[in-house]
C-alpha cells in the first residue's frame, strides 16, 4: 500500500508500532538521499549524520546540519 509524501517509506501496520513511519536505514549514503545534506561528505552515512547531529529523522538531520557550519 502506497501512501503520498512518505517518500518511497511506509507506515508500519503492526501493533507495536501501528501507524509508525518506517525512518531510513542508517548506512544509506548521502549522495543517494533524494536531496543530499550539502554540509556532510557524499559518502557520509546518514548513521554518522545523526551521531554528529544528535536528531534521528532525515529531516532534523538537515536542519541541525545547517547550524554545524556556519
Amino acid at each position: 500500500m502506497k501512501e503520498p509524501g512518505l517518500d518511497k517509506r511506509h507506515r508500519d501496520q503492526a501493533t507495536p508500532k501501528a501507524g509508525e513511519i518506517q525512518q531510513k536505514r542508517s548506512d544509506t549514503l548521502n549522495k543517494n538521499l533524494p536531496k543530499p545534506i550539502p554540509e556532510f561528505s557524499p559518502l557520509a552515512t546518514l548513521g554518522t549524520m545523526r551521531k554528529k547531529t544528535g536528531k534521528v529523522s532525515e529531516e532534523a538531520v538537515r536542519r541541525a546540519a545547517r547550524k554545524l557550519r556556519p
